[in-house]
């Protein structure tokens, strides 16, 4: 049985967010939380730990007739993808404009209790 949640439009980069999938990738999903709430420091990591937990209700609400135990879970995928960006203007020396973009991603987590 698996479940996937995902999370679009998140106001945070790619790039940036990804050094926490990593770190995510593969591990069971109680380690993945507190890793989430205790050991890593960043801005991301409470929006995939939101994730994680949707995917996780997710295969619940699914499988509700069988017993799915949090215990035995884990993130079999986790992938961040490039959104769109924002691009603004900002007001520079001598009648220039200097851009800015405001970059966005897409997180989509996969949680199973099947290893293989």
């Amino acid at each position: 049985m698996e479940a996937v949640a995902t999370c679009k439009y998140l106001r945070k980069t790619a790039r940036k967010s990804r050094l926490v999938a990593d770190e995510l990738r593969g591990k069971m999903v109680g380690e993945a939380l507190s890793l989430l709430e205790f050991g890593i420091r960043k801005a991301v990591a409470k929006d995939f730990s939101k994730v994680i937990k949707s995917a996780v209700a997710n295969l619940q609400h699914k499988n509700a007739e069988a017993h799915v135990d949090v215990d035995e879970l884990f993130i079999k995928e986790i992938q961040v993808g490039v959104g769109p960006t924002l691009k603004r203007f900002r007001p520079r020396a001598q009648g220039r404009a200097y851009r800015i973009l405001k970059r966005m991603c897409h997180i989509k987590v996969i949680v199973s209790n099947v290893r293989g």
